[in-house]
């Protein structure tokens, strides 16, 4: 390795001052995960005849069901209502998470790296 750093590296960063910034951004990602873990996501369904909260966890934390949305007949109806619901809780939360660590890496994917 040439001396002051990896040839061919803009600025001639050295390796010390990129372990730095990947220490420094790994600590910023556990933060955001434990933000991001803390907060809770609720999605309606039904026109608001159910309702789904999550937290960052994707750990169902709460359902509310309108007793007008129990219909003995149709309990197929509040089924697709709670599932919906609970998935479109799932997506808010993860939307977050992704925007969240678009904004700490720049939009680069790093895949699986941190």
């Amino acid at each position: 390795m040439a001396k002051g750093g990896f040839r061919g590296m803009p600025g001639g960063m050295n390796q010390m001052a990129m372990m730095k910034q990947a220490q420094k951004m790994q600590q910023e990602m556990i933060r955001m995960q434990q933000e991001q873990e803390a907060k809770t996501f609720t999605a309606q369904s039904g026109g608001g005849m159910v309702s789904a909260t999550v937290n960052g966890k994707h750990e169902l934390v709460e359902m509310t069901i309108n007793p007008e949305a129990v219909d003995p007949d149709d309990v197929e109806m509040l089924q697709d209502m709670v599932i919906a619901a609970v998935n479109e809780a799932m997506r808010t939360a993860d939307n977050e998470a992704a925007n969240n660590m678009s904004k700490l890496t720049g939009g680069l994917n790093l895949g699986g790296l941190f």
